[in-house]
């Protein structure tokens, strides 16, 4: 089975190279760039997921209409939909979140739901990020084998 993890962030690619180690019968596509998730590739690849671990670009409504697209917000949707939520909720006094797993769709942060976890906000920001990314591989680990 074919998957793509699209992620910018040097704490995805951490989390990303364990994931590929503890599932050596899955073949895993790692994306960092915008320009590089084109449409010929995933014709190519024909992911069964295509997942997006702390990605702020807009996702192509066909590549969302063509494809399962998962993204992960950290907020317990629908609380805090829309951009920046680790400093809305730091600026709110929060003290932990959830992590929200959902499927893609043409509105932001508006799709179902597949499951939550809980995230602490305790630490720097860049604490925070990389205790969220391996908790969103653990999620995406969670999905695959369903």
């Amino acid at each position: 089975m074919n998957y793509i993890i699209a992620a910018h962030h040097i704490w995805d690619k951490k989390a990303y190279d364990n994931l590929v180690k503890s599932n050596p019968s899955d073949n895993f596509y790692f994306i960092s760039h915008k320009k590089d998730l084109k449409q010929k590739l995933l014709n190519d690849l024909n992911p069964r997921y295509i997942f997006f671990p702390h990605w702020s670009h807009i996702v192509p409504k066909n590549f969302i209409d063509d494809y399962e697209c998962v993204c992960f917000h950290m907020t317990d949707l629908p609380y805090g939909r829309g951009g920046s939520p680790l400093q809305n909720l730091i600026l709110r006094k929060h003290k932990e979140t959830k992590i929200s797993a959902l499927r893609m769709v043409n509105e932001l942060d508006a799709g179902p739901i597949y499951f939550k976890r809980s995230l602490s906000l305790n630490g720097n920001a860049q604490k925070i990020y990389s205790s969220c990314s391996k908790k969103i591989f653990k999620m995406i680990e969670s999905l695959i084998k369903k």
